[in-house]
């Protein structure tokens, strides 16, 4: 079946679209990750929600159509609540330190599931600080030992999904993908989503499909969309239970007293380098990654 129905409908302008329902949603976006729809109906598709904007609802159904195609990571055996990183925005300005985020979880115990791919060619991604430290992306679907961080490529969970993240490469705009795989859990089982975003309207937007969508999560304005906390001051942290708003972590006015020594470039193995002397000790953990790092434990024990 042909999603022209509901490009007529979403792709009105800001002002005549109208939205969809989850049932559609899940429709649609089922469509275009099974690749049963025209390159011309995935651009328009990507276009039209890019001017309209997704609703919570559109969001959940997305949702339930990439969950209902992932490749899931199965559950360990131990019952553990795995830990869900999504990386999608690398380096721009800062270091990337999604991956120390990781593995500091990973030294206290808790299975940590990081899922990514290279969005654009100008940034510095996860995966490239991952294979300076030896951390080798997984190639096969597994379960995650507890104490384990690993870093699982996107076209491994989802091919479709890898596809329509690779729309923007062509058309330079961002299409529902990019917030989807923020959202997603692809794993069974318990999981904590560890989330962010970019403006604070997206946090409204992001609250509201986790709520929908029932999920374990912490959500944070991140570092440059990813999602772990700035090293140089500490963010609102607001978390969530079953979909379940939590009282906040308030964030910090202004930076810390004293800054942390981050590496001055973006550089991957720069990043390597000081990643391995904060994990053996001879950098202190920056202040606000550590508190984010003691809030997720302690989620994931009352999970």
């Amino acid at each position: 079946m042909a999603i022209g129905k509901y490009i007529k409908e979403i792709g009105r302008g800001k002002e005549g679209a109208r939205p969809l329902t989850r049932a559609q949603a899940a429709d649609l976006l089922g469509q275009v990750l099974d690749g049963a729809v025209t390159d011309l109906e995935v651009g328009a598709f990507c276009l039209a929600m890019r001017i309209k904007g997704e609703t919570p609802e559109e969001m959940c159904g997305f949702l339930d159509a990439i969950h209902a195609r992932l490749q899931p990571l199965p559950a360990h055996a131990s019952g553990m609540p795995t830990v869900v990183i999504p990386s999608y925005n690398g380096a721009r300005k800062l270091p990337v330190l999604t991956p120390l985020l990781a593995l500091l979880l990973a030294r206290e115990g808790l299975p940590v599931l990081v899922h990514g791919v290279a969005t654009e060619s100008s940034r510095v991604f996860t995966a490239d600080v991952f294979t300076a430290l030896g951390v080798s992306a997984c190639s096969s679907v597994a379960p995650i030992a507890p104490g384990t961080a690993a870093f699982v490529p996107t076209a491994l969970l989802c091919p479709g999904l890898q596809k329509l993240l690779d729309v923007r490469r062509v058309v330079q705009l961002r299409n529902p993908a990019h917030s989807l795989v923020k959202l997603m859990t692809p794993c069974t089982g318990t999981s904590l989503l560890v989330t962010s975003y970019t403006h604070p309207e997206y946090a409204v937007s992001m609250a509201a499909t986790l709520g929908l969508m029932q999920t374990h999560a912490l959500l944070l304005r991140g570092t440059e969309g990813e999602a772990v906390a700035d090293p140089r001051r500490t963010p609102r942290m607001q978390t969530f239970v079953a979909g379940l708003p939590q009282p906040p972590t308030e964030p910090q006015a202004g930076s810390l007293p004293t800054l942390p020594d981050l590496p001055q470039t973006t550089d991957a193995d720069a990043t390597a380098r000081y990643i391995r002397s904060v994990l053996a000790g001879g950098s202190p953990v920056p202040q606000p990654i550590a508190q984010q790092v003691a809030c997720i434990v302690q989620m994931s024990k009352s999970l």
